[in-house]
């Protein structure tokens, strides 16, 4: 198979790699062969948002990811992930790019407060939307006991609260993906779809799964992927934050749900970096799982700076410390920039990269980033990238610089994909 061909992916276990420099495609095919057997890759992979920040285009993702794949040797599949679409306009734009894969987000019309309002402010809040509301009556009543010994329970409060929290989205969803069956019969491509409603503060319950999964498919959605927003703390940069065991329960149980509803894939956004987690994914699901990473390529290619351009990379810090505050505002993230260490206080290069990237030799096998001075230069990828000053430069050690660039990403991402074979 051609290297330059975008498949559909279906429910073979997958996972994305988000790019927002266009160099790293060849570090990311050295993991995939060295530990991803058994796993289908999404080179090109980018949202709108992140487009924006980093003023590249839908065209641009797809040519520098498939040209690094082709550079670097890879033979096997390749998925397109057009990420986080919110609108027709962005459809349009990566169909015509050539992507394949779907991913619809309508978190604009969560209502993330709902897990809060007492009885009365939800029965207030329901009675304003029910005439919008046309599953409800065939929903309420309903239970299903998995195999776990939870069982869903769809009585009044249940089904009310997901009507308010996700009705809305639902019907955004469904319309968009009705856009998007439209746009590819016209031109005679085939497509595939995932859902993400995981970008709220509040998790998703199992009867709001079940709800959203068996209005989109019964809607004829082409669902092959859902990412429900799980127990826990998914920040940008780190590992995990949370209780494993409850997590690994809930895992299993969204599992279910997506087997019985679907079946189709249960996917992990933020998924970068979480990797005391992959394992208990991977097994919960018996790889039906797709896991999404975006932002931790930029932070390995500031490594690569890191270890060749010393003073480079301490600009770059203290220029995201003088931005974070306000490019954060997108980002559920706990770092704050007095609790990082001042940058010229530290003389040695390695503890600077230990503090605000962390040294993997450091890390124990299983255990993810910890540091928050990683999610600072996260959160301000874009404001770097696009600097006049910052943005070049970077690009020009990575282009000095590109065994590095690979070594660190194949390390890096070895430490995602080896625990995610675990369910295979």
């Amino acid at each position: 198979m051609s290297a330059q061909s975008c498949v559909l992916l279906g429910l073979k276990p997958s996972f994305g790699f988000g790019d927002r420099i266009g160099l790293a495609t060849p570090g990311h095919v050295r993991a995939m062969l060295q530990d991803g057997a058994g796993i289908e890759a999404i080179f090109p992979q980018q949202s709108i948002r992140e487009m924006a920040r980093t003023n590249r285009t839908a065209v641009e993702v797809m040519q520098d990811a498939m040209q690094g794949a082709a550079a670097a040797g890879w033979s096997g599949e390749i998925g397109a992930d057009a990420d986080h679409l919110k609108t027709e306009a962005d459809v349009d734009v990566t169909i015509a790019a050539g992507f394949t894969f779907f991913t619809i987000d309508p978190s604009g019309f969560v209502d993330q407060q709902t897990d809060n309002y007492d009885e009365q402010t939800l029965q207030e809040k329901f009675a304003a939307i029910r005439d919008q509301i046309d599953w409800y009556d065939s929903s309420l009543g309903r239970s299903v006991t998995l195999s776990s010994g939870t069982t869903i329970t769809l009585d009044a409060e249940a089904c009310m609260r997901a009507a308010v929290k996700y009705g809305a989205a639902i019907r955004h969803a469904v319309a968009l993906a009705e856009y998007i069956r439209r746009r590819h019969e016209e031109i005679g491509r085939d497509f595939e779809i995932e859902l993400s409603v995981d970008e709220t503060d509040q998790p998703t319950t199992l009867a709001e799964h079940l709800i959203i999964a068996e209005q989109c498919l019964g809607a004829g959605m082409k669902l092959v992927s859902l990412a429900p927003r799980f127990i826990g703390d998914f920040e940008k940069g780190v590992d995990f934050i949370g209780d494993l065991n409850a997590l690994e329960s809930s895992l299993a149980d969204h599992a279910e749900v997506a087997k019985l509803a679907g079946p189709y894939k249960i996917s992990l956004h933020s998924g970068s970096d979480k990797i005391s987690m992959y394992s208990l994914l991977s097994k919960a699901t018996a790889g039906l799982f797709h896991v999404k990473t975006a932002g931790t390529s930029y932070l390995e290619a500031l490594r690569v700076v890191a270890r060749h351009d010393e003073s480079l990379f301490r600009a770059i810090i203290e220029f995201a410390r003088g931005r974070y505050d306000t490019d954060k505002a997108t980002y559920h993230v706990h770092a704050t920039v007095a609790g990082t260490p001042d940058p010229t206080q530290i003389s040695s290069a390695r503890v600077l990269e230990q503090e605000y990237l962390e040294c993997w030799e450091d890390v124990p096998e299983g255990i993810g980033f910890t540091k928050p001075g990683r999610q600072i230069l996260h959160c301000t990828f874009g404001s770097t990238l696009t600097h006049t000053e910052f943005g070049p430069a970077v690009r020009d050690v990575l282009t000095t610089h590109p065994e590095t660039y690979a070594e660190v990403l194949r390390d890096h991402f070895g430490r995602h994909l080896r625990p995610l074979r675990a369910g295979l």
